[in-house]
């Protein structure tokens, strides 16, 4: 997910972050506003990490997040078919 797409699904996404970085406070959540680069800086701030280490992060979390909605998809097309077959 680009920063772009991050930022469209902020709101969905909240929840996802709040689990993975739970020192985020729901203040930080909304100052973020999903800007990939907020989030990163944030991260760095809460965890004391070095800025390569929150992006890596941030990074991971974006892959796995996309991987997560790619299945999403691909059972919501095998559903569609399905019903299509039994009507």
């Amino acid at each position: 997910m680009n920063s772009d797409q991050l930022q469209g699904k902020w709101k969905q996404v909240k929840g996802s972050v709040k689990e993975r970085w739970g020192k985020l406070t729901d203040d930080d959540i909304d100052v973020i506003d999903g800007r990939q680069d907020q989030l990163v800086g944030t991260i760095q701030e809460r965890y004391g990490i070095a800025r390569e280490v929150a992006e890596k992060q941030v990074k991971e979390w974006n892959a796995a997040l996309d991987r997560t909605v790619d299945n999403e998809s691909d059972t919501d097309q095998i559903r569609d078919i399905e019903r299509r077959r039994a009507s």
